[in-house]
């Protein structure tokens, strides 16, 4: 069974990721932060479907996607052509990343779009979370950093979350942390390796590196969360 949405606006967050609030009729969505939908679309006169996060907190009848466009990818080439009014399919939201715990401190580590999931996790954390969460988050340079503004102002509010960017591409202006992200684990990490739970979204390489280096840090394995496919990526 799929949903019916109507593209209620569409808001460019940064040079190449736009960001669509999507409104259905009769309808509460309801999921855990960090699950995703599929939009589907048509293509070459067969249905294909794509695998999209929604950012925003469940409870209401709209979803709001961010989504990076490439050129050689036909879901984000047909969402990127989405105006106001458009009608999409999607599919009932689903999926394996979410919060295990809300009780245990939590560090969250993203690269690129892969923070699109960990943002509402986040959020969700500041909410309801009984201890510590820290973020890190690498992208390129500033103008690609998305939800920055969100990131900064949720960070202002709960004393007990902390946001950390690292730039791979920074400019002179950038007096913050550059290169990858592993590579400042676990320096950037006030509070340590003891006691959190880890969640891991970005590009495979990134999530790999990552996951080996918490468990030669020690970090059990059932405390590292992650999409689950990024292994068999850099296997390719």
């Amino acid at each position: 069974m799929t949903i019916s949405v109507t593209v209620a606006d569409v808001h460019q967050m940064t040079p190449d990721v736009k960001q669509f609030r999507l409104v259905a009729d009769d309808h509460e969505f309801r999921y855990e932060p960090g699950q995703h939908t599929e939009i589907h679309f048509e293509l070459d006169g067969e249905d294909e479907t794509r695998p999209y996060t929604a950012a925003n907190l469940p409870g209401t009848n709209q979803i709001v996607l961010a989504i990076k466009r490439y050129d050689d990818g036909n879901g984000s080439v047909y969402m990127h052509e989405r105006t106001p009014g458009d009608e999409i399919e999607i599919e009932p939201v689903d999926g394996n990343l979410a919060v295990r715990n809300l009780d245990r401190d939590a560090v969250f580590v993203a690269t690129g779009t892969g923070i699109t999931p960990l943002y509402p996790m986040l959020k969700q954390y500041a909410r309801v979370g009984v201890g510590a969460a820290q973020l890190v988050f690498g992208e390129r340079d500033q103008e690609h950093l998305i939800f920055r503004e969100s990131l900064d102002q949720l960070h202002a509010e709960h004393e007990d979350l902390s946001v950390d960017y690292v730039l791979s591409d920074a400019d002179g202006a950038w007096a913050g942390r550059t290169g990858h992200v592993q590579d400042h684990l676990p320096d950037a990490l006030d509070g340590g390796l003891d006691g959190a739970d880890f969640y891991l979204c970005g590009v495979p390489e990134m999530v790999v590196e990552t996951q080996d280096l918490l468990e030669s840090e020690g970090v059990d394995e059932e405390r590292i969360v992650t999409e689950g496919w990024e292994a068999d990526e850099t296997e390719e």
